[in-house]
């Protein structure tokens, strides 16, 4: 997950004033239909060896209208049993169709290789499926046994061989596709260090291609996107790449003919993710901004591609000052609980305007951190505190939801 990179433009005032207006006539909007089925994956699966893309009687469903959800990342693995049912009730009391939760290789196979602890993820799924929650499951991160000598202290190290990081989640699929998990994510920004110790578009492309390779073999329902790729520019003193730099360097390798879906994560704060701006948002970067994401997939030969936003969201304290939707201090590094509000009533409508947007889904449902740990702003997404009390946000999110099911009544 990504934040705000450091902008200092004003913002549009009357266009805050305008969201917040509308939040005030539809907070007590309620949740929608029956949830939606997982998508059908492209043509794209033909390219990786895997079944071939023509329908077929066992292949699920399109969605008929944006599939939105909460990205929880790793979180609900390690909650109690009270702090999980909340974290998965707010998905449904907000009208959320989707979760979007880790499986991480390291929770699973800690120690080595013959051993697997699936009761950790078993009792997410199980309490997501319950409620009628459709799952897409992050797979990723290395166990220290699978790691790359010298990368001992980080699960975010490389594999040393994406064969076996393949083998594990065939595995996962054997798994889970028989209990109704067909969409996975493969692995989280790796345009970041999340890929340790710093980016390779090669060796990502290498461990997609065998991945993809082995999750289709297990499950010809499998809808796969590609790891979110962090909103951030080229930096590399940070090790960090660019989205769309990236996405180029994916797809020169065929990157993109080997999954159905771009994983992207368009942090906009402080700006709105309607806002138009000189410089061009994270959310304009998806199909409007010079190098934007469609512009790179329509290059190498994908332009229908969607795009998945795995995660998007504002964070409400940070090392600096808070941006409140009308000017932006020198020092913001969050919004206000207000402001954030106000992003979250605009996620669903931005993204929904979008047709190159394949999903939504708001980072995070708790804060894990509290006052003492303000210097990391990346504890700060939720739509609670961390002590499990609401924030505005949380009515935001399920006053878009209902105002977008009330405009596409077959969503």
């Amino acid at each position: 997950m990504m934040g705000y990179s450091g902008g200092r433009q004003r913002l549009v005032v009357g266009l805050f004033a305008f969201v917040v207006a509308l939040g005030a006539t539809i907070l007590t909007g309620g949740g929608g239909p029956a949830p939606a089925s997982p998508q059908n994956p492209t043509a794209n699966a033909a390219a990786t060896g895997g079944p071939s893309a023509a329908p077929s009687a066992s292949q699920p469903s399109k969605p008929k209208g944006l599939p939105i959800g909460i990205a929880y990342g790793d979180q609900l693995t390690w909650e109690s049993d009270a702090n999980l049912a909340l974290g998965l009730d707010d998905a449904v009391n907000t009208g959320s169709k989707w979760v979007r939760v880790d499986l991480s290789w390291a929770n699973i196979q800690p120690e080595n290789s013959k051993r697997y602890e699936w009761q950790r993820f078993d009792r997410v799924f199980k309490a997501a499926r319950d409620r009628k929650l459709e799952v897409i499951a992050t797979i990723g991160y290395t166990p220290p046994w699978a790691r790359k000598p010298g990368c001992t202290n980080d699960v975010s190290c490389v594999p040393a061989n994406p064969e076996t990081f393949a083998a594990f989640a065939r595995k996962a699929v054997e798994r889970y596709a028989p209990q109704g998990l067909h969409t996975w994510e493969i692995w989280n920004e790796p345009n970041i260090p999340f890929w340790y110790p710093k980016p390779d578009p090669a060796a990502y492309t290498d461990l997609l291609r065998a991945t993809t390779k082995a999750m289709r073999a297990a499950d010809s329902q499998a809808f796969l996107v590609m790891g979110g790729l962090a909103a951030v520019g080229t930096n590399p003193d940070k090790n960090f790449v660019s989205h769309s730099d990236y996405l180029t360097e994916v797809c020169k390798l065929g990157a993109n003919k080997l999954v159905d879906a771009i994983g992207y994560h368009p942090y906009t704060y402080p700006h709105l993710p309607s806002a138009k701006t000189d410089f061009g948002t994270a959310f304009e970067a998806i199909s409007s901004s010079k190098g934007n994401l469609v512009a790179v997939l329509e290059t190498y030969g994908t332009p229908d591609l969607p795009i998945w936003l795995t995660e998007t969201g504002a964070a409400t304290n940070g090392p600096g000052a808070a941006a409140d939707g009308t000017t932006i201090p020198p020092n913001a590094t969050h919004v206000t609980e207000a402001y954030q509000a106000a992003i979250a009533l605009d996620t669903v409508p931005a993204a929904a305007a979008n047709k190159h947007v394949g999903a939504v889904f708001w980072f995070s449902g708790k804060d894990e951190g509290t006052e003492k740990d303000r210097q990391f702003r990346s504890k700060f997404y939720g739509l609670r505190y961390h002590d499990g009390s609401p924030k505005a946000a949380l009515n935001s999110w399920k006053a878009a939801i209902s105002a977008y099911e009330a405009q596409h009544p077959q969503g």
